[in-house]
C-alpha cells in the first residue's frame, strides 16, 4: 500500500516512526485479551501462545504477499476440541500428558485449509464452497459453545462476585464503550475482574516471584513432538485426529468471514487478490506450526479488524509490528506467570459470554445468510448436527467408541454431528448456496467480542 487508499485514509510510513509504533501497540492490545484467554481455557502455554501468534502472522503476510492487514490470534472454535481430547484437571490445572495428543489433532486440522486452499486453485472458490455452506457450519457452530458452557459455570463458581464483574465490565464495555474501549472489552473486563481478585484475596503471585525475567518460550516436553516414546498411545492419536480435525470447518468459515470483513473495511477485495486460497493457506500452516509447538490454532482477529476501521490506516506493516510485539512479550516468563494465577472466576466470567456468543454467532451465520428452514433437508441436516453433537457430549459415555483391530477409536458428538452435516448436505438434493468471489459478503462468523463495529 503506497498510496493513501482514500482521502484520510493514511499509509503508516506517512505518519512517522512514532506514531506507526504506537499504532502497533495498538494492534497487540487489541489481540492481547482474546489471545491469551485460549492457553487460560486449555491449559496451553501462555509464552508459547504469544510467539506463535507473531511468528503465525508473519508467515501469513508473506503467504499473502504482504498485501492483507490481519492479526493471527488464539482461535476459540477448538476449545471444544481441547476439552475432549486434554481437559483440565479437576483443580484447573494443565493435562499435561493429554495436550500433546490434542495439538497434534489440531496440527491435522489446521491440513484441512491446505487442501481447501488447493481445491480453490483447482476449481475456484465458488465450487468448493458451495458444500460448506451456512446450514452445515453455523449449527456446528452452536453445538461448540453449547457443548463448552458446563465448564464456564464450573469456573464461575469459584467465586460468582469476582466472574459476575468480568460479565458486567464486558458488557458496559461492549454495549456503551467508544474507540479502543469498544474494541477491547475482554481485555479490561480481564483487568478489572482481575483487580477484584486482588481485593478478594484470590490471587497468589508466588509463582510470579519465582519466575525469571527472560526465559524460551516453548517447553518442548508439552509439543506434538514429545508424543512418540514408550507411552505412546495410537488409539487417543487417532480420537484426536477424528475428533478435531472436523472442527476445522468452522474457522474456515470464520477465517472467510473475518477476510470479508477486512476487505469490507479497507475497500479491497482480498478473496480475489492475493485469493482466498493465499488466505486459507497462509492461517492454516500458522495453525499447523503453532500446534507443532503447543500453541493454540490461530485464526484471522476481528478485534484487529476492528482497530483498522478505528485508525484508517490500512497498511500491513503496522500489524506485522504488533507481531514483533507479541514475539517479544513472549519471552518473558514473569509476564506469562501474571497470566497464569489470574482467578479461575475471571476466567469463568469471561468464557460464560464467550461460550454463548460462539452459539449466538452460530444462529447469526444462519439467520444472515437466509437459509431456508421451509426446506425440510434444511432442517434435517441442522437437526442432526445439534441433537447428535450435544447429545453424545452429554451421554454417559460422552462419546461414540469402536475398535478397529487392537485401536479404540473415540468420536466425541462434534465430530459425529459435523461429518453428519457434510455428508447429509453432500448427498440431500436441492443445494442452493453459493459462494460469492466478487463481491464476498461478511458471513457473521465472529468469535470475539465487540470487533465489527
Amino acid at each position: 500500500m503506497e498510496k493513501k487508499v482514500q482521502d484520510g485514509i493514511y499509509n503508516a510510513r506517512e505518519l512517522g516512526s512514532s506514531k506507526t509504533f504506537i499504532l502497533g501497540l495498538q494492534h497487540m492490545f487489541a489481540m492481547f485479551g482474546s489471545t491469551v484467554l485460549v492457553p487460560l481455557l486449555t491449559g496451553l502455554n501462555v509464552s508459547a501462545t504469544l510467539l506463535f501468534a507473531g511468528l503465525g502472522t508473519l508467515l501469513f503476510h508473506l503467504i499473502t504477499k504482504k498485501k492483507v492487514p490481519a492479526f493471527l490470534g488464539s482461535s476459540f472454535v477448538f476449545l471444544g476440541g481441547y476439552a475432549a481430547i486434554a481437559p483440565l484437571l479437576e483443580d484447573g490445572s494443565s493435562n499435561d500428558a493429554m495436550i500433546p495428543y490434542a495439538c497434534f489433532g489440531v496440527a491435522c486440522a489446521g491440513l484441512i485449509y491446505l487442501i481447501l486452499a488447493g481445491l480453490i486453485k483447482l476449481f475456484s472458490a465458488k465450487k468448493v464452497m458451495r458444500y460448506f455452506p451456512p446450514i452445515v457450519t453455523g449449527p456446528i457452530i452452536i453445538a461448540i459453545g453449547l457443548t463448552l458452557s458446563k465448564s464456564a459455570i464450573d469456573s464461575c463458581n469459584a467465586n460468582w462476585l469476582i466472574a459476575l464483574t468480568a460479565i458486567v465490565v464486558v458488557i458496559v464495555c461492549n454495549i456503551f464503550g467508544k474507540g479502543m474501549i469498544k474494541i477491547v472489552p475482554i481485555l479490561i473486563g480481564v483487568v478489572v475482574s482481575y483487580f477484584a481478585g486482588i481485593l478478594l484475596g484470590e490471587v497468589d503471585f508466588t509463582a510470579v516471584k519465582e519466575a525469571s525475567w527472560i526465559g524460551l518460550p516453548i517447553n518442548m516436553d508439552h509439543t506434538v513432538f514429545a508424543l512418540f516414546g514408550e507411552n505412546f498411545d495410537a488409539s487417543l492419536l487417532i480420537t484426536s485426529i477424528i475428533t478435531i480435525m472436523p472442527i476445522a470447518l468452522a474457522t474456515v468459515v470464520e477465517h472467510i468471514g473475518d477476510i470479508s470483513a477486512i476487505s469490507s473495511t479497507t475497500g479491497i477485495n482480498y478473496i480475489k487478490d492475493p485469493g482466498l486460497h493465499r488466505t486459507l493457506l497462509g492461517d492454516g500452516l500458522a495453525t499447523t506450526l503453532a500446534s507443532l509447538f503447543g500453541a493454540p490454532a490461530n485464526t484471522t482477529y476481528g478485534e484487529n479488524t476492528g482497530v483498522l476501521n478505528l485508525s484508517k490506516v490500512f497498511d500491513p506493516f503496522v500489524v506485522r509490528l504488533a507481531a514483533g510485539f507479541a514475539i517479544f512479550f513472549s519471552f518473558c516468563p514473569k509476564f506469562a506467570a501474571v497470566i497464569q494465577v489470574m482467578p479461575t472466576a475471571t476466567v469463568g466470567g469471561i468464557s460464560l459470554i464467550l461460550y454463548g456468543m460462539i452459539s449466538a454467532v452460530g444462529v447469526r451465520n444462519v439467520v444472515e445468510n437466509q437459509v431456508d428452514f421451509a426446506k425440510s433437508r434444511n432442517v434435517i441436516v441442522a437437526a442432526l448436527i445439534l441433537v447428535l453433537s450435544i447429545g453424545i457430549n452429554y451421554s454417559t459415555a460422552g462419546a461414540i467408541m469402536f475398535s478397529i483391530g487392537s485401536i479404540t477409536i473415540k468420536l466425541t458428538g462434534l465430530a459425529v454431528g459435523a461429518l453428519t452435516g457434510i455428508i447429509l448436505n453432500a448427498v440431500l438434493p436441492e443445494k442452493d448456496y453459493e459462494f460469492d468471489e466478487e463481491t464476498p459478503g461478511d458471513t457473521g462468523v465472529n468469535f470475539e467480542v465487540g470487533s465489527r463495529e
